[in-house]
C-alpha cells in the first residue's frame, strides 16, 4: 500500500495540519475501493512519487483541500511550483497549481500570463460544490471557489447531500404551506419563532424567562433583513446578554475555549479552543465578505448556512452569546437566499435540540482534531493564551459534515416539524369550532379545554373533570373525547 495525493504530500514535507477526512492510497490488487478514512485506488492510478505527480492526483481524485496546500505552499520553495508551470504551462492541473499557490500565497511567480486556451475551473464540480465564478485572466482559471482568501470552507460532493438536494425542500415547504389559510400561517409563524428561541437557549442549558425567549424570538424572525456587519453581530449579542455588567461586549478581547475546569487548581481542560482574539476581526470580516458573495449567487442555501453558521461558531469571536449567534445565522442565510416562504422561520434549534448528541459530535469533528495543533497556556482568570499562528485553522476546513448534519435537520423541519404545527392549528380550529357549536363557553376556556385534551391525548384528566370542567355531564365528556380522537386523528 502507497500513499497518494494529500497524504503522500503530508507525510513527505511533514506538514502540521489536520489531516482530511478520508485519504488516498495505492492498492497493489486492481480494486478500488473505500473506506471510512480511506479511498484506495488501483495501481494503474499511481502518480509519479513527485510534488507535481502528487498535486496532480490530488486535484484529480480528492478535490481541494485548502489547509493542506496552504501549508505545502509555506513549505515548499517557489521555484518548485514554478518549475511545475513551466513543464506544461498550458495544462489545466499545471495552471490550477499556479492559481491556487498565488491565491493562497499573495505571491506573484514570474511567469507571463496565459494567453489562450480553455479557462479550467478551480474547483472540479464532479468532486465538490462550487462557488460563483469569476474569471483569473492571468492563470486562465475560473475561479469559483464559494469563499475569499480569508475565509474559505469547502463541501464535498456525497451521494447523501445529492439526494438531500433533489428533495427541493424549499420548493416542499411552500406546498405545505400553500394549502392552508393565511390566518393559520400567521399562528404556524408565530408559534415556531418562539418554539426556536426556546430550544435555542435549551442547547446553551438555560430556561429563560418567557419574555427573553420572546425577544430573541422577535431577533430571529427579522432574520435575513439586514446585512451581516460587526455593528451587527454586536447588536444581536446585546439582545441575547440582555444583562452585560458581567460580559465584555464585542469581539473578545482574551483568548477563549468550550469545555471545563480541572476542579483543583481550575486549570481549562478545553473541547475546542477558539481563534485567537488578535485574529478575529480579521477572520471575521472574511466570513463577512463570504456571506456578501454567497448570498447573491446560486450557491445552495443550506450549504451557505453550513458554511456561515458554524464557521462563525468555530471562530467564536464574542465572550458569550456564540450559540446563539451561530443558530441565529442559519436562519439570517435561508432567509437572505430565499429559501425559507416569507414570514416563517423553520424551527431548525428544536430539531437540533432533538438530536444534541450529534450536534455535539460534529461540532468536536472540527474542533478535537485542531486542539493538538494549538499551542496554549492557562491564565490566571482560568482562561486560556493562544501562543502559535492558528488563524488557518479557522479560515480552511471541510465543512462536509456540518452540511449533512444541517440538510437532515432542514429535511425534518420541512418533512415532519412545518406540516405537524399547520395540520395542529387546522385541527385545532376545527375542535373549537366544534365546541362553540355545541358548548356556550368563553373563549379561555374553550382554549384551556383542549390544552386538557391535548395533554391527555383525548383523555380528560380527573384533574379537569373534578375543578375546571366538573359541570360537563357524562355525555358530555364522552362527545369531547370521541369529537377531539376524532379529529386530532384525521
Amino acid at each position: 500500500m502507497h500513499l497518494a495525493g494529500y497524504a503522500a504530500l503530508i507525510h513527505h514535507y511533514d506538514l502540521h495540519v489536520p489531516l482530511p477526512y478520508r485519504l488516498a492510497a495505492i492498492n497493489s490488487k486492481h480494486k478500488k475501493y473505500e473506506t471510512e478514512g480511506w479511498a484506495v485506488f488501483t495501481p494503474k492510478h499511481m502518480p509519479a512519487d513527485t510534488l507535481a505527480g502528487h498535486l496532480i492526483f490530488a486535484f484529480k481524485y480528492e478535490g481541494i483541500d485548502l489547509a493542506v496546500l496552504n501549508a505545502l505552499f509555506g513549505t515548499v520553495q517557489a521555484e518548485d511550483i514554478l518549475s511545475i508551470v513551466q513543464n506544461e504551462p498550458t495544462g489545466q492541473y499545471s495552471r490550477r497549481i499556479w492559481f491556487f499557490y498565488e491565491w493562497l500565497t499573495g505571491s506573484t511567480l514570474s511567469l507571463t500570463d496565459v494567453t489562450s486556451g480553455d479557462y479550467a475551473d478551480a474547483i472540479d464540480a464532479r468532486l465538490q460544490y462550487p462557488g460563483p465564478a469569476s474569471m483569473s485572466k492571468r492563470h486562465r482559471v475560473r475561479n469559483n471557489l464559494p469563499g475569499v482568501q480569508g475565509f474559505c470552507p469547502l463541501v464535498r460532493r456525497t451521494d447523501k447531500l445529492e439526494k438531500l438536494m433533489n428533495l427541493n425542500l424549499s420548493e416542499r415547504a411552500r406546498d405545505v404551506l400553500g394549502k392552508v389559510h393565511s390566518d393559520i400561517i400567521a399562528r404556524a409563524a408565530a408559534f415556531l419563532l418562539v418554539k426556536d428561541s426556546k430550544a435555542s437557549y435549551a442547547i446553551e442549558g438555560e430556561r429563560p424567562p418567557h419574555n427573553r425567549a420572546e425577544r430573541w424570538g422577535r431577533a430571529i424572525g427579522q432574520a435575513g433583513q439586514q446585512k451581516l456587519t460587526r455593528d451587527e453581530f454586536i447588536r444581536l449579542q446585546g439582545i441575547v446578554i440582555e444583562d452585560a455588567r458581567f460580559t465584555r461586549m464585542g469581539w473578545r478581547a482574551e483568548g477563549g475555549f468550550i469545555g471545563v475546569h480541572d476542579r483543583v487548581n481550575n486549570t481549562p481542560i478545553p473541547d475546542h479552543i477558539s481563534a485567537r482574539w488578535q485574529d478575529v476581526h480579521r477572520l471575521m470580516e472574511a466570513l463577512i465578505a463570504t456571506d456578501n458573495k454567497l448570498a447573491a449567487s446560486a450557491y445552495d442555501p443550506v450549504l451557505s448556512a453550513a458554511l456561515i453558521a458554524f464557521g462563525f461558531v468555530f471562530i467564536h469571536p464574542f465572550e458569550d452569546g456564540n450559540g446563539r449567534i451561530h443558530r441565529f445565522l442559519i436562519h439570517h442565510v435561508l432567509a437572505e437566499k430565499g429559501f425559507a416562504p416569507t414570514g416563517i422561520v423553520f424551527p431548525v434549534s428544536a430539531v437540533i435540540l432533538d438530536h444534541i448528541d450529534e450536534y455535539r459530535q460534529i461540532l468536536e469533528l472540527y474542533s478535537r482534531p485542531r486542539l493538538r495543533f494549538i499551542e496554549w497556556q492557562p491564565t490566571d482568570r482560568g482562561n486560556v493564551e493562544v501562543l502559535n499562528e492558528t488563524v488557518d485553522l479557522y479560515r480552511f476546513f471541510d465543512a462536509t459534515p456540518q452540511a449533512e448534519f444541517l440538510y437532515d435537520c432542514v429535511r425534518q423541519t420541512v418533512e415532519e416539524s412545518l406540516p405537524e404545527e399547520v395540520n395542529y392549528l387546522a385541527n385545532h380550529d376545527r375542535m373549537k369550532s366544534w365546541i362553540q357549536d355545541h358548548f356556550d363557553m368563553p373563549e379561555h376556556a374553550i382554549e384551556l379545554l383542549i390544552a386538557f385534551l391535548r395533554q391527555g391525548n383525548g383523555t380528560l384528566s380527573k384533574r379537569a373533570l373534578s375543578k375546571e370542567f366538573s359541570r360537563l355531564t357524562t355525555n358530555e365528556v364522552r362527545a369531547l373525547q370521541e369529537t377531539f380522537k376524532d379529529i386530532f386523528r384525521s
